[in-house]
């Protein structure tokens, strides 16, 4: 189906032309029908489907056939689980809404609160915001939510994973009673399914990707190898087979920085993205990746949600992770929009539990292949995997608790504050 067949505006179907699309998605044809309508939506869709379209033309047609000429009020609300994914969703909401007159402003943490501040109380039509930030916003009253008309959250599944329902539960408080919902999701889990029953009014469900399935147009394969010569043949695949761009998941921060090191030591430009560095310094990495001047990102499953990297053609799981759904989500990375892609995982000895896991979850086998030279020695025998920190249910409050840091920041601003379940914020 036809962007122009799907009841959409001149004015937004000019901006769908300069950006070069015609052909619409499953999750666009299906949703922007109801959603110009004016239903409550409960949409399944895997990263990678256009969702981010579907959700953002219909909003600002909404907007665009109920504006007044009044004073600018906060009229649409999306909510999204990390600053990068906020970052893009907002791009994508001007970029769509080119030919329209309305302002968007972008909320998450790591910078300056200030700027955001002057830019609010100038006037806004559509916010895209982090929870922590927002709420930090609200508690100093620089922010005015009762004009709200349509709330979006994205990434329900992940805000629910890093611990932001009690986050979600305080925003719900400050908006109108009466307004559309609309929530995306990749997977429907009971606690969506929760949330979704207290949320959304008689909503369209609509799933367009059978439930924890990858992407089909993702080709995925096992290369068994050592431990210790991961690194090795990562290099070795990636200069023999000359790939230009490559996103490389880790499970941990300083697991990403060592080996983003170790690479460009090798001679392979990379840089590292994880929710220790800044955010000035985690936008100049993916903006430098996408142009083609880094070879390489190495990131954490956190830092990477959401990101949206048109054709990228090679998702790498340097380590497998703990959690099966997380598969799935890192190599939807790859094969956006129709395009292909290739999803390689290196797996020792030590993760063929997680290995049975992922498959078991995907109810297929993956392909396996040793590289000559990097067979794994037989005698190297499996150890435990321990959970660390990276484990899903981090920022949930489940780590033993730390003393203070002596003269560290206190309050939603700061970053230290491990004990109180506040990792969430460092995304």
């Amino acid at each position: 189906m036809l962007f122009n067949q799907l009841g959409l505006s001149a004015e937004l179907l000019r901006a769908v032309e300069e950006k070069g699309y015609r052909q619409a998605t499953p999750i666009q044809q299906q949703a922007i029908p109801h959603i110009l309508e004016g239903r409550d939506i409960l949409a399944g869709a895997q990263t990678g489907t256009g969702k981010t379209a579907g959700f953002t033309l219909p909003l600002l047609q909404r907007l665009q056939e109920s504006q007044s000429g009044g004073r600018r009020t906060i009229r649409a609300l999306i909510l999204t689980p990390t600053r990068e994914l906020a970052a893009q969703v907002a791009e994508s909401v001007r970029d769509y809404g080119s030919q329209l007159p309305f302002r968007t402003s972008v909320i998450f943490g790591g910078v300056s609160i200030n700027t955001q501040i002057a830019k609010l109380r100038k006037g806004v039509d559509i916010v895209v915001a982090t929870p922590g930030r927002l709420l930090d916003h609200a508690q100093q009253g620089t922010i005015d939510l009762s004009s709200v008309e349509i709330l979006v959250l994205d990434e329900a599944d992940r805000m629910l994973d890093m611990g932001f329902i009690r986050d979600i539960r305080r925003i719900l408080k400050m908006l109108p009673t009466e307004r559309q919902n609309l929530l995306f999701s990749a997977t429907f889990s009971n606690d969506i399914r929760r949330l979704a029953a207290n949320l959304l009014n008689a909503p369209t469900e609509i799933e367009v990707a059978a439930r924890n399935k990858p992407v089909e147009q993702v080709s995925q394969i096992v290369h068994p190898v050592d431990k210790r010569r991961k690194r090795e043949l990562l290099s070795h695949r990636i200069g023999k087979e000359n790939w230009k761009q490559v996103l490389v998941f880790t499970r941990t921060k300083h697991g990403a920085n060592r080996l983003a090191e170790q690479l460009s030591d090798d001679g392979i430009e990379s840089s590292a993205i994880h929710g220790n560095k800044s955010q000035a310094a985690r936008t100049r990495a993916l903006k430098e990746f996408k142009a083609g001047a880094v070879r390489v990102l190495v990131a954490t499953d956190i830092a990477a949600r959401g990101l949206d990297i048109d054709r990228l053609p090679h998702v790498v799981n340097y380590e497998l992770p703990h959690v099966p759904e997380d598969y799935v989500h890192r190599i939807g990375r790859t094969a956006r929009a129709g395009q292909e892609g290739h999803a390689v995982s290196l797996v020792c000895v030590d993760e063929e539990k997680l290995l049975r896991d992922i498959e078991r979850l995907l109810d297929s086998k993956i392909d396996k292949e040793v590289i000559p030279g990097y067979e794994p020695n037989p005698r190297i025998k499996a150890e435990p995997i321990h959970m660390g920190r990276s484990h899903r249910s981090a920022g949930r409050g489940n780590r033993p608790r730390k003393k203070a840091v002596s003269g560290a920041p206190k309050g939603r601003g700061g970053h230290r504050n491990h004990s109180s379940g506040r990792q969430r914020r460092a995304v």
